[in-house]
């Protein structure tokens, strides 16, 4: 079977910088709906459409290709002080676009429609921390490099129907690199969730 809109996709694949330094070679295989659906980029969409099971290539993605370019603008210096404690590098933070006031998210929670669409949220790192500061990287870990990917091809097979209307394919999480909008921030909810990592969802920044 042919890869094509609506069929679900297993690839084998190793990910590596410009350098062929590997950056990560999961064990198992991903899982994507293939079609346009944001189960994986764009350009690996395109160069998979229409191969078979055993196809196999190597695909170079520049940064506009996949995680964007580096954005100074998303890097924040926040006072310790809104953070809960202990406070580690590498934590992370979730939090909405800081061009919204608190008026203008108030209004369009309430314009939001039957499918209940939340405002598109950014995660920030903790790269740095002083006494009374702390650095916030907005930017994916990966933003600004130039990817390359092998790709494998391991199965192909047609999306049933709640595999389509979900956009998603059944029990599996994609190819878990993180392809969110980039948006900028504004301040820290102090009595948000976890820290990203810690086996729950970040803590809130609105």
């Amino acid at each position: 079977m042919k890869i094509e809109k609506n069929t679900i996709v297993s690839l084998r694949y190793k990910l590596s910088d410009a350098q062929n330094n590997i950056i990560e070679e999961p064990d198992t295989v991903m899982v994507y709906l293939h079609g346009g659906y944001s189960g994986t980029f764009p350009k690996i969409e395109s160069l998979l459409d229409g191969k078979d099971v055993g196809f196999e290539t190597t695909a170079q993605l520049e940064p506009h290709d996949a995680f964007g370019e580096y954005d100074p603008n998303l890097l924040k210096i926040e006072p310790r002080e809104r953070f809960p404690e202990p406070l580690e590098i590498g934590m992370q933070f979730e939090g909405v676009p800081e061009e919204l006031s608190e008026d203008e998210i108030l209004e369009a929670d309430e314009e939001e429609d039957e499918d209940d669409e939340e405002i598109d949220t950014l995660i920030y790192t903790v790269t740095e921390l002083a006494d009374k500061q702390v650095v916030l990287d907005g930017n994916h870990p990966l933003a600004g490099m130039a990817l390359r990917f092998w790709l494998q091809v391991e199965d192909v097979r047609q999306a049933t129907d709640d595999e389509i209307a979900n956009q998603h394919p059944q029990d599996e999480d994609g190819f878990g690199l993180d392809l969110a909008d980039e948006d900028d921030l504004d301040e820290l909810d102090r009595n948000g969730g976890e820290a990203k990592g810690s086996g729950t969802s970040p803590r809130t920044l609105h």
